[in-house]
């Protein structure tokens, strides 16, 4: 504590310092349709003294120099265009600030119009997104409490999310699986970006990627537009930044996280093109190489991203991405009974999670209408695990054995054409090739064999195609719809999607919106190839399946009180169907349930579910040195197994109540030379459900059996936790550095996670999620 306080004096005295530090702020300025430059734009830093401004050049570029340091609006204006208002650009002294900020082209109805910029500050990227879509900044993963930098984890702050496991940023959508989530990362799909990530799971113990590298981004929890396919429950559409293409800048961080650098830069002063690149490497690792005890399990991750721009003169510009994780766990075995209190006491083991994508993208103009964007990744992901047991006479005997292989190829073209101001066209076709090699053993107890369930290696493809056109038939009414089809090559399943919304300016300070999409998903690669043995023959049970589908319908609410505080509520109805159930017996199995990894029992399409909710949010965005933002989501969430019997589903936690909110101090006499900022997240939900345990079946079969025919019959207690942050921001001539400290849990709350059967006692033992946990970090930029 002395420590803090003596930082705290330093900080203060520090900045008492008359000089005044500033920074440059550059950009670009473009259509958002069609991506073409736009001469002459107006930018103006709002609240400077004297005002601060610029025109874009010839080729759409900025600049602003000597902006003094702090936090503001900057408002683009565009004749035949409407304006733009850019909320809470940070300027640092540490480093540059670099935007990319699309126009939208105004819709004239008559001789004389008055066009006024749209005040919402959540407006999704992807104009033809009306309804359940926001754009997330770079700036909220490193505010919002307990967010560490991660998108998984800041999305909880918003309606109808919830984390579905407090100890990785694994979410559920408005009561969908964790497993319906899509991930994109430029325009192109990509494999769950997330270290310790469970096999045929949308989620992980910490993400891959780092806010160093993402650019303001999209995420969708329904109805979204028709170029999103293979999802049901949301979609995380991300956007890299692009590095410094001037001058070379750093970033180091270093915390209970792990130790990352950042470097950016021009490859010369005559060429625009640029380079970024972040790599991590984990802090546990350090310790254990240095002989600090961090128990008995050894944890390892790094990660590397990377994102480089080349443009030409004559060819539109490319682009080369990437990210790559690897990440494992080694679970060490105890030979000595005596430390045997509980039956896990006698496990042991390793896992790992390994991803890698590498992606290429090429984006050229044809004239001021059309833009022709394509873009290849080649992606591998490798998850195993294999555990064993320790006997009375310290034999070790293998009870599960796991090893999935996924490489994927994808390719994809997407032409925007905009025939007028009113109308536009965006099509494309995505081609995924799916190579596999998945292998499946496990015991039906720890004192039996092992028993194969998939052990299948080969090639398939999934292929898409979309068409969705946007009309605008006046600057207040905005129409979008299309159709997206894909096809499963595997087993040639099918499915044709239509996808439609409209949305209406009442006023300015109210909008009305409804959507509606016909949404369809693949089931994890490793589901298809479950194999049974009936008389000598081995066959494939759910070779044939098809895809999970659901109808989805929103309607939609916004009301602007001023530009800085709304009012938004969401009225939705997801009726999902074609879901995987048990095929021969009536049980209560459905995949709408599935928490990650393969299910090996014989599925069939019949199941059902719906879900269905009101969310209501009042937030105020960052302005005067303090924001907030009230999350309410009131919903249910239902399912029907093959048995017929309507139950809820494991998500159907009933209700989700969320408090984000923050405040600045300003501890020096320059404003924003030393910042000290307090965040805070509350969060008061429905416990998820659960299944009772079966504790004399259990004692017979000496682990946990559950009574499946009263599946999600029991609700666990309700979730409450608070997680706190504090910063410290120092702005010095060419430097900033920040302190930061997040402590999740902050109360120590106890939330019950699950049950399971305690073999040594012959009892039933609850289980909690994560307690509180201090997370530190320090970050300079220069």
């Amino acid at each position: 504590m002395r420590s803090l306080l003596l930082l705290l004096l330093i900080a203060i005295s520090s900045g008492s310092f008359s000089q005044s530090f500033t920074q440059t702020l550059r950009g670009n300025i473009v259509d958002n349709q069609v991506q073409q430059s736009l001469i002459g734009a107006t930018i103006v830093v709002m609240n400077t003294n004297p005002t601060l401004g610029a025109s874009s050049d010839e080729k759409g570029n900025f600049r602003i120099d000597h902006v003094p340091v702090g936090t503001y609006n900057v408002q683009v204006t565009y004749i035949g265009y409407e304006p733009k208002m850019i909320p809470n650009v940070i300027i640092s002294s540490g480093k540059e600030t670099v935007l990319t900020i699309e126009m939208k082209e105004s819709v004239i109805e008559g001789k004389e119009v008055v066009v006024t910029a749209d005040k919402r500050k959540d407006q999704p990227l992807n104009e033809m997104s009306a309804v359940s879509a926001r754009t997330f900044s770079v700036e909220e993963t490193q505010r919002y409490a307990a967010a560490v930098n991660d998108p998984g984890r800041m999305v909880i702050s918003y309606a109808g999310v919830v984390s579905a496991d407090d100890g990785n940023n694994t979410i559920t959508i408005r009561g969908n699986s964790p497993d319906g989530l899509l991930w994109r990362m430029e325009g192109i799909e990509v494999p769950n970006p997330n270290h310790f990530s469970n096999v045929g799971s949308s989620g992980g113990g910490i993400s891959i990627l780092n806010a160093q590298i993402l650019a303001n981004s999209d995420f969708m929890t329904a109805a979204f537009p028709a170029e999103y396919g293979d999802a049901l429950s949301g979609v995380f559409d991300l956007r890299l930044r692009r590095g410094n293409n001037e001058r070379t800048e750093f970033t180091a961080q270093a915390g209970f996280l792990g130790v990352s650098a950042a470097v950016e830069g021009p490859f010369s002063k005559n060429y625009n093109g640029s380079y970024l690149v972040n790599y991590r490497y984990s802090t546990l690792t350090i310790l254990s190489k240095i002989g600090v005890s961090i128990g008995d399990n050894t944890t390892n991750f790094q990660d590397l991203t990377y994102n480089v721009y080349l443009p030409t003169k004559k060819f539109g510009y490319f682009t080369l991405f990437g990210f790559g994780g690897l990440s494992d766990q080694k679970y060490h075995l105890v030979y000595d009974s005596t430390q045997w209190q509980h039956f896990y006491d006698r496990y042991g083991g390793k896992y790992f999670a390994n991803t890698g994508v590498a992606g290429f993208t090429h984006s050229y103009l044809f004239g001021s209408r059309a833009y022709l964007k394509t873009a290849l990744a080649i992606s591998t992901t490798g998850n195993g695990e294999d555990d064993l047991y320790i006997n009375d006479d310290y034999h070790t005997i293998p009870f599960f054995h796991s090893d999935y292989q996924q490489h994927r190829q994808t390719l994809s073209s997407v032409l925007n054409y905009k025939f007028n101001s009113k109308l536009s066209l965006r099509s494309g076709i995505i081609t995924t090739r799916w190579q596999y090699s998945l292998v499946n053993q496990n015991a039906d107890s720890v004192t039996d064999p092992l028993i194969t369930y998939i052990d299948q290696s080969g090639t398939t493809f999934l292929s898409q195609a979309f068409s969705q056109a946007q009309y605008r038939l006046s600057e207040k009414t905005t129409l979008n719809g299309g159709l997206h089809y894909q096809i499963l090559w595997l087993n040639h399943s099918q499915a044709l999607e239509p996808r439609i919304s409209i949305e209406q300016h009442l006023n300015e300070k109210q909008t009305l919106a409804f959507g509606y999409g016909l949404h369809s998903q693949t089931q994890p690669i490793g589901v298809y190839f479950t194999e049974e043995t009936h008389d000598g023959k081995t066959i494939q049970p759910n070779h044939d399946l098809g895809f999970s589908k659901a109808h989805h319908f929103v309607l939609s609410y916004n009301y602007l009180f001023n530009p800085n505080l709304r009012v938004k509520t969401e009225l939705y109805y997801q009726a999902l169907f074609d879901i995987p159930v048990s095929r021969d017996s009536a049980t209560s199995l459905s995949l709408v349930n599935s928490e990650g990894g393969f299910e090996t029992e014989a599925l069939a399409n019949k199941g059902t579910g719906k879900n269905y909710g009101l969310e209501i949010t009042v937030e105020k965005f960052l302005s005067n040195r303090y924001y907030f933002m009230l999350s309410n989501s009131f919903f249910q969430s239902k399912y029907k197994g093959s048995d017929g019997i309507e139950r809820n589903t494991r998500w159907n936690s009933g209700y989700n109540i969320v408090f984000t909110g923050g405040k600045e101090f300003v501890l020096s006499k320059q404003n924003d030379h030393t910042l000290l900022g307090f965040n805070a997240k509350v969060i008061y939900t429905g416990g998820f459900r659960t299944t009772p345990i079966d504790l004399n079946q259990s004692i017979a079969k000496g682990e946990t059996v559950t009574d499946d025919s009263k599946a999600f019959s029991i609700q666990n207690p309700d979730y409450f936790r608070i997680d706190l942050g504090v910063s410290l921001k120092l702005n010095r001539p060419k430097l900033t550095s920040t302190f930061l400290l997040d402590i999740q849990n902050a109360t120590n709350h106890q939330n019950v996670f699950g049950q399971y059967f305690e073999p040594s006692d012959g009892t039933i033992v609850t289980y909690y999620s994560t307690p509180l946990i201090p997370v530190f970090s320090y970050r300079v930029e220069f």
